[in-house]
C-alpha cells in the first residue's frame, strides 16, 4: 500500500494526469485514512470482479518493478494468442502511452491510465478502463500495473490472479525484500533467464525465497525475449480461462 496516503487513485483519468500525493500525516488519522481508502477500493474490486466474471473475462493483474519485460512478455502472449483468443491490455504508467501503443501495434486494444505521481492502479481506475475497452465475453484481460514492487501489493483491482515479473537481473533476494508482493501473487514469472549466463543469479535460491513467504507460489522460467518458457505462460493462461458465461 501507499504509505504516504493510502490513495485510492480514483483521481486518475485515462490517458490523462492523477492526483498527486499531499504531505503525509502522522499517527492515527492516517491510519484511518488508509483503512477507509482500502475498504472502499476493496468494494469497487468486487463489482469488477462480478462484471468480469458476468462476461467469463479471465482478468489478470501483472505487477513487477520497472524493467522486468512486462510489456515485451505481454507482446509476445498476444502473438501467440490473439488468433484463439479474444485478448484485451490495460497500461498503467505514470506518463505516457508507449505501452499501450506497443499493445496495439501487436494486435490487442488497449487503454492507458497515466497515474502522474500515483504509485499504483486501483478498483475505480480499472472500471473505467473496463468499461471503455468493452472487451469481448470469453476473453482475457491483462492488466500491466505501474512498475513497482510495494503499492501494487494492498490494492484489489478484481483479478483472478496476481502475476509477479521478476527479471533475472534484478537479484534473487526481492521477494524477501519485497514480501507483501510474492505472498500477494500466484504466479512468479522468472523472466530473461536467456541472460542467465551472463548474470550473478541463483535461480534455486530465489524460488526458495520465494515461497518462503508464499509457499503455494507458482513459478515459470521464461525469456520473453527469445521465447523459452512462453508456451508453459501460454498453457497457464489457457487453464485458467472460465468457461462460458451463463445466459
Amino acid at each position: 500500500m501507499c504509505t504516504t496516503c493510502g490513495c485510492g487513485g480514483s483521481g486518475a483519468t485515462l490517458e490523462g494526469q492523477a492526483h498527486v500525493h499531499p504531505p503525509a500525516r502522522p499517527g492515527r488519522r492516517r491510519i484511518s485514512l488508509e483503512q477507509s481508502l482500502l475498504a472502499k477500493n476493496d468494494a469497487l474490486a468486487a463489482g469488477n470482479r462480478r462484471a468480469f466474471a458476468q462476461r467469463g473475462i479471465l482478468a489478470l493483474n501483472l505487477v513487477s518493478s520497472p524493467g522486468s519485460g512486462k510489456t515485451t512478455l505481454l507482446e509476445q502472449t498476444i502473438l501467440r494468442l490473439r488468433d484463439r483468443v479474444p485478448l484485451a491490455v490495460i497500461e498503467g504508467d505514470q506518463q505516457t502511452s508507449a505501452d499501450a501503443d506497443r499493445i496495439r501495434a501487436a494486435g490487442a486494444p488497449a487503454v492507458q491510465i497515466n497515474t502522474g505521481k500515483g504509485c499504483h492502479l486501483d478498483a475505480h481506475m480499472i472500471g473505467h478502463a473496463f468499461a471503455a475497452l468493452a472487451p469481448p465475453e470469453g476473453g482475457v484481460l491483462m492488466i500491466e500495473n505501474v512498475g513497482n514492487l510495494v503499492c501494487p501489493a494492498a490494492f484489489d483491482l478484481g483479478e483472478a490472479h496476481k502475476v509477479v515479473i521478476l527479471s533475472v537481473t534484478e537479484g534473487e533476494d526481492k521477494p524477501l525484500k519485497y514480501p507483501d508482493m510474492f505472498a500477494a501473487a500466484d504466479l512468479m514469472v522468472l523472466n530473461k533467464v536467456d541472460l542467465l549466463p551472463h548474470v550473478r543469479f541463483d535461480v534455486e535460491r530465489c524460488i526458495g525465497y520465494a515461497r518462503r513467504v508464499n509457499p503455494d507460489i507458482e513459478v515459470l522460467r521464461v525469456s520473453a525475449q527469445s521465447g523459452e518458457g512462453l508456451d508453459g505462460w501460454i498453457h497457464w493462461i489457457e487453464a485458467r480461462r472460465p468457461g462460458p458465461p451463463k445466459p
